[in-house]
């Protein structure tokens, strides 16, 4: 792998969670509720939309899951 595209992607993901880290203390800072209820919250809100992130990503780009295609009408 070139050295530039993995300096991308390291500071891509050094952004990407700093920016997660200002969401997640806006978000705590305007509710006012516990730092460990919200952070978990958070955190159960990520996983979920990186799962249905991931489905449709499949979904979208997986050739053999379109199975559909293969009937003429």
């Amino acid at each position: 792998m070139p050295i530039d595209k993995l300096v991308l992607i390291l500071v891509s993901v050094i952004a990407a969670a700093g920016a997660t880290i200002w969401v997640a203390a806006i978000l705590l800072a305007s509710v006012q509720v516990s730092p460990v209820l919200g952070l978990t919250a958070l955190g159960l809100i990520a996983i979920c939309a990186y799962i249905a992130w991931r489905i449709i990503a499949d979904r979208l780009t997986n050739s053999d899951d379109n199975h559909y295609d293969k009937f003429e009408n």
